[in-house]
């Protein structure tokens, strides 16, 4: 599943359970494939990120000159572990995430915003509470550390709540929708398709999505920066290879969904619906984002917030460095 926290010691102790002395263990030395040109990309289960799976069966890849060992994780968790361990060369993941192995010790570079979140991320309550500011004194579910964490307490800061101002309630993201659906909780913060699972609760609504803060949950392409910095040249075919996949389902749009549904184990229909609350990002939009800038909608921004909520939810030890973490040259230089 996506967005699972990958906590401040995973990376150091993978790393050297896995890798130990011989691999770069994602601290910024040699890649795990020094010398290698092949990319070993890992996506899992989001929406924005089934493009990848067009881009193998259409033959992008190869079309742009790359040869991309295309993996796909059940556990998004592991494919975190694996691009902080050497294991990867590039993941589709969260900023958040990314963040939070930076401060465990991975170097990384983010180079493509995939998309954002603009509804499938969702916080939902039960008959009678009708907004955030209903939440008062309640017991809210959500798993500590992810997306919908930040994307909470973005709502309740916004219906002027803290975090004390409710009984947090820690669980999975699927145990947390569980228990809504039980009556055990009174309200949920889930990803889809774990908002699907909570609307089952009779009367039940969201009263917070990500559409209601555009830029806070971005997802991207990031690449371990020792591969970038030996082989410019694939991740730049990479990020070409994205942006030629788009056009390509734009213009077979009903035979991209159909790979993207199979890919994700759900019908047509289904991912239909999930695809509605997420944006992908077009080459301008990638650039506005990376572009600095003083709200949301721009990277820096993003991430310096988000850097604040690792270290106030005891997921990083202190705040991450942000030096080299983001670069919008490839983005720049598609055709």
């Amino acid at each position: 599943m996506r967005r699972r926290p990958l906590t401040r010691l995973l990376a150091v102790a993978a790393c050297t359970a896995l890798l130990g002395a011989t691999a770069g263990c994602g601290a910024g030395g040699d890649s795990g494939a020094a010398g290698s040109t092949t990319v070993r990309l890992g996506f899992s289960a989001w929406p924005g990120w089934f493009p990848w799976q067009v881009a193998q069966e259409k033959g992008l890849f190869e079309a742009n000159g790359v040869d991309v060992e295309l993996t796909w994780f059940d556990s998004y968790t592991d494919s975190l572990q694996a691009l902080s361990t050497g294991n990867l060369d590039a993941n589709s993941q969260t900023l958040n995430d990314t963040l939070t192995s930076v401060s465990g010790g991975a170097k990384q570079t983010i180079v493509l915003v995939n998309d954002n979140s603009t509804g499938n991320d969702q916080i939902i309550a039960a008959p009678g509470i009708d907004d955030v500011a209903g939440l008062r004194g309640r017991k809210v579910a959500v798993e500590q550390g992810t997306v919908d964490h930040y994307l909470l307490l973005l709502a309740l800061e916004k219906a002027g709540l803290a975090e004390e101002d409710i009984t947090l309630t820690p669980l999975l993201t699927d145990a947390a929708a569980a228990a809504f659906v039980a009556g055990q909780v009174d309200a949920v913060g889930a990803f889809a398709p774990f908002t699907t699972t909570a609307l089952g609760r009779a009367g039940s609504r969201a009263i917070a999505t990500s559409k209601d803060f555009p830029g806070a949950i971005p997802d991207h392409l990031a690449f371990d920066s020792g591969y970038l910095r030996d082989h410019p040249e694939q991740v730049q075919k990479v990020v070409q290879t994205w942006f030629d996949t788009l056009e390509w389902i734009a213009a077979n749009e009903a035979e991209a969904v159909a790979i993207m549904a199979r890919r994700g184990g759900v019908s047509e229909a289904d991912y239909r619906t999930y695809n509605a609350g997420t944006t992908i990002f077009t080459r301008e939009q990638n650039i506005a984002a990376f572009t600095p800038g003083g709200d949301p909608t721009h990277l820096d921004f993003q991430a310096n917030r988000i850097a604040e909520f690792l270290v106030r939810t005891e997921l990083a030890p202190g705040k991450p460095s942000l030096d080299g973490l983001l670069d919008s040259t490839f983005v720049r230089a598609v055709t």
